[in-house]
This record gives C-alpha cells, structure tokens and sequence, in this order.
C-alpha cells in the first residue's frame, strides 16, 4: 500500500452562508502526515469533510491521486475525535465492519481483525461493547478500524483531544508506530502545537475563517524525540498570534 497524493486548488467551502475556507491551495505528499491547526472556525474540520468527500466545494477541486473527489472511496477513511463506533457491535465486530466495507472476503475478516486489534493493545478486548471501554480504548479502536480497511489516507479530526495527557501521549505514540508498520498518507487536525511538532512531517497553520493560509512548515527529523524544535515551535505560536498580519511572518517554508 502507499500514501495518496492529495491536492486543494483554490478551494471554497461554505455551508451555504460566508466561506469558512477562501481560495486554499496545498498539497498533501504521498505518505505524509501533515498537520492542519489554526483557530477554532477556521476550517480545519471542514477541510477535512471535503477530503474525505464529505462535503463538495462551493468553487476549487479537491483531487486524490490527480481524480476530482466528488464522493467518499474507500481509499479515503475518517477518525473523528468524538466516539463514531457502533454501539451495539464488540470491538471485533466493528472492526470487522470496516474490513467487509473495504471488500474483504469473509473468510479471513475474523483472523485481519483480530490481528488490528492486537496491534492496537487490545487483545483481550474483542468481545467488549463500546461502552465498557475506556475513552483510550475506544479510540484504539476507532485507530483499527479506521486503518483496517488499508485506506491510502486517513483523515483524523483531532482523534486525541478529549483524552487525559497521559492517555493521549500513549496514542500519539500508538498512531506513530501503527503509521509505521501500515504506511498511509494523514492529514490531522490538532489545536495542540507541541502535539503537531510531535506528529507531523509538515503543520499548515491555516487562517481564520475566509482567511489564507497562514504558514506551511516543515518539521526536521520528524518524529525524533532527541532533535530541538524550540524554533520551530516559535514560528508556529507566531502563525497562530493573530495580532500579527500574515506578511509580517517569516515567509512560508516548505521544499
């Protein structure tokens, strides 16, 4: 399996009122986990729902692979932060439920998911109902779920945001080394910039809503815990200080 290319060419979305996202132009690269983060409204979400052909653009082309998205593919799978699994399936079962959406035969889809679920640390957990499972847990879930299909991206909408900071450290930890052993294109979407400079190959910093893109940067060594990012950190809380017009930043930075 390899990453997806996916590309905004002027992009506008609305739901039906003001544009929320105005003229947005970015590449996401084949196999990378890029970052959105900006102000709550800015439309990172939205950006997200357009990806994943959930939402079509009022005007600009969202394209996967260089083919217009005009609806949702299996090759395009979403994380959301809040608890999406199927209440009344075990964690197996839901796990299950991606692999059959995703043409898998049947023969086979019991041994895939339990497979999933191991990489994910719950082994032992595969006859349990959503509810009986932690929030940590129910996102491990969502993560094998949301992978099990083999999509070539991923949208995650802030998966870890309403964990505790242990629990959500243990999950960042989890989605680099899952990210790791089932290589994937990513696109997510945090508030948090030491969680973005901890995941991302690059963090787009976008505007407030209607507003351009206000940084693109890249992230050296990405995923090393020894390498110092303190000057990157600081150009990324400058993007987000929106006292400052966007010309004033240091150019956008991106090879």
């Amino acid at each position: 399996m390899t990453g997806m290319q996916l590309t905004l060419r002027d992009l506008v979305l609305s739901y039906g009122g003001a544009p929320v996202v105005d003229g947005l132009d970015l590449d996401v690269r084949p196999g990378e986990i890029l970052v959105l983060t900006g102000p709550s409204g800015c439309g990172k979400s939205t950006v997200l729902r357009a990806l994943a052909g959930l939402l079509t653009p009022d005007a600009g082309d969202v394209l996967a692979d260089g083919a217009r998205v005009t609806t949702t593919s299996r090759d395009r799978a979403m994380v959301f932060q809040d608890n999406a699994l199927l209440p009344w399936r075990t964690v197996q079962s839901n796990v299950e439920l991606a692999l059959k959406l995703a043409g898998r035969p049947r023969q086979g889809r019991r041994d895939e998911a339990l497979k999933w679920i191991a990489d994910v640390g719950l082994t032992g957990f595969e006859k349990y109902l959503p509810r009986s499972l932690s929030g940590g847990m129910r996102q491990r879930v969502q993560l094998a779920r949301g992978l099990a299909g083999s999509p070539r991206a991923v949208m995650m909408d802030e998966p870890f945001g309403a964990l505790d900071t242990q629990t959500r450290a243990t999950m960042q930890r989890l989605l680099i080394s899952t990210w790791r052993a089932h290589p994937t294109t990513v696109v997510f979407v945090t508030h948090d910039v030491d969680e973005a400079l901890l995941l991302g190959d690059r963090i787009a910093v976008l505007g407030r809503a209607g507003q351009p893109l206000r940084a693109l940067l890249d992230v050296p060594s990405p995923r090393d815990p020894s390498v110092s990012r303190s000057s990157l950190r600081a150009e990324a809380i400058a993007a987000l200080d929106f006292s400052f017009p966007v010309a004033s930043l240091t150019p956008t930075r991106s090879s």
